[in-house]
């Protein structure tokens, strides 16, 4: 089993590099090429009720395995782990262009999000492998700008392809694609690496998969499909807090355990897996509700909406590749100091955001939020896989991806309580109880269902969205600020 790679000379890096970068990508652009093909998918299979778990199997898979395949990795090579993920993944995007109920495509959707679960982490550890460290900066810039591309380039692609051809070439354009990374990685990648005996840690494996899975359950189906005063709820409640308790038992005891602790003694890794708890909240809370103010309190179509949001996913990629340099002259706390000025100052204008501010303002909003997400992410990655060694590089890099996809699902469980909570204080306020619901207000977004609504119901559901949101909004501040203030605590240069 593994312990260490050695420097191969011979190693053709920019294909390597090409074959890590379309890997992630092919992982990233999942959620928005779907969300564009959705309403294809439910004209055609039916089963509008379960049209959340589509994203949410994928979400739920992903987050549950990324530690495990993470630490595979550490054990067993980079390359192997590589290729079962990618046929693993590909497994999923075959199975779901080929569904014919909702059903098996949530089935579908579960497989690919185990593949991914391999993909991200495991392309991002490479990078830091094959790089040196002044090297990784520049490198790991280019690598988070897979994600800005991906979410132009998502909608895009996902309406040609149901306009054009079927929504089913939305997940088997991954084919082949899928094939030409794992070809880069065959070929071009090589680990030369001496043989130790090492346990595999499958109790913990387990324990942690049980924890995370119930937790997803609770944040996605609670209120919703599982009421949270019932026998169900409180089942998952004590699964989740019992799996994570004997997860960490297990750890403690093991020989070689999947998530060593001692990782987390670095203040630079766990400073950056904290904050990336909170930044992977605010980005759900842009992605998931600016949308919403600007078609549904704005008035403004979803192409404007589009772009308001469009503006995030330029402001990455730029920040990413400024920031990869940045970090070799001013160092890791620096440059993330001036992200996490970045989320402040985008999460104020959101603040401040009102009916007739307008797109633009929105939109530059949109654009501060991703100039902190872009210089951020490239230094905690840069920084964790400085602080440790081979050995332990993959779990490194992989528990800050699950810090941040755990806090994508408790950003989304936590503020979209907030948005509902506010909207249906305002309907009883009016006493309109009997005429409409919270569901009620996705009516605002539709404008034919728009125009059919009453003035007096139409105002009240305007009044508690715009109030709503507002609350969300304040709640991205304050997670911003409580960004900021983490950061402040990472080491300072000479102490990385």
């Amino acid at each position: 089993m593994v312990t260490r790679l050695k420097k191969n000379k011979t190693m053709k890096r920019p294909f390597v590099l090409a074959a890590v970068m379309l890997g992630m990508f092919l992982a990233a652009i999942e959620a928005t090429i779907v969300a564009t093909a959705m309403p294809s998918i439910v004209a055609d299979l039916g089963g509008f009720s379960l049209y959340s778990w589509v994203f949410s199997a994928y979400l739920l898979t992903n987050a549950a395995t990324v530690l495990i395949f993470g630490k595979l990795s550490d054990i067993f090579g980079r390359k192997p782990v590589f290729m079962i993920g990618i046929t693993i993944f590909l497994t999923g995007s075959t199975l779901s262009g080929f569904s014919g109920t909702m059903t098996m495509l949530i089935i579908s959707r579960f497989i690919q999000g185990v593949g991914a679960g391999a993909l991200m982490p495991i392309a991002t550890t490479i990078i830091g492998d094959i790089y040196s460290k002044e090297e990784r900066a520049k490198i790991q810039g280019q690598l988070s700008s897979v994600w800005g591309i991906s979410a132009v380039t998502g909608p895009l692609l996902g309406g040609l392809f149901v306009d054009v051809l079927s929504w089913r070439y939305v997940f088997w354009m991954n084919i082949p694609l899928g094939i030409l990374a794992m070809l880069g990685i065959f070929f071009f990648f090589h680990e030369n690496i001496e043989k130790q005996k090492r346990s595999v840690d499958y109790l913990g494996s387990v324990w942690i998969v049980i924890s995370v899975t119930s937790l997803l359950f609770i944040l996605v189906e609670g209120g919703i499909g599982i009421p949270w005063n019932s026998t169900e709820m409180y089942g998952l409640i004590g699964l989740a807090v019992s799996g994570l308790i004997l997860f960490i038992n297990q750890e403690r005891r093991a020989v070689d355990p999947m998530m060593p602790f001692e990782i987390w003694r670095h203040r630079i890794i766990s400073i950056a897996n904290l904050t990336s708890l909170t930044t992977g909240m605010i980005l759900i809370g842009v992605s998931s509700y600016l949308p919403a103010f600007v078609q549904g309190v704005m008035g403004y179509s979803a192409t404007v909406a589009g772009f308001t949001l469009t503006t995030m996913s330029i402001g990455w990629p730029i920040a990413a590749m400024v920031g990869g340099r940045l970090l070799l002259v001013i160092g890791y706390r620096a440059t993330s100091l001036i992200g996490g000025t970045s989320l402040i100052i985008g999460a104020l204008l959101f603040f401040l955001l009102s009916p007739d501010k307008g797109p633009v303002w929105a939109a530059a909003g949109s654009f501060f939020i991703g100039i902190g997400m872009g210089l951020t992410n490239t230094s905690f990655i840069v920084g964790i896989q400085n602080a440790v060694g081979w050995e332990t590089r993959g779990i490194a890099t992989a528990a800050n991806m699950f810090m941040r996809s755990i806090g994508s699902a408790l950003g989304a469980a936590l503020l979209g309580g907030l948005l509902n909570s506010r909207i249906q204080t305002f309907i009883q306020n009016k006493e309109l109880e009997n005429e409409v619901s919270v569901d009620t207000a996705n009516s605002l977004l539709d404008p034919q269902q728009n125009a059919s609504l009453s003035h007096e119901v139409k105002s009240v559901l305007q009044e508690g969205l715009t109030s709503g949101l507002h609350l969300v909004y304040m709640g991205l501040l304050v997670l911003a600020v409580i960004s900021f203030i983490l950061i402040y605590f990472l080491p300072k240069k000479g102490q990385e």
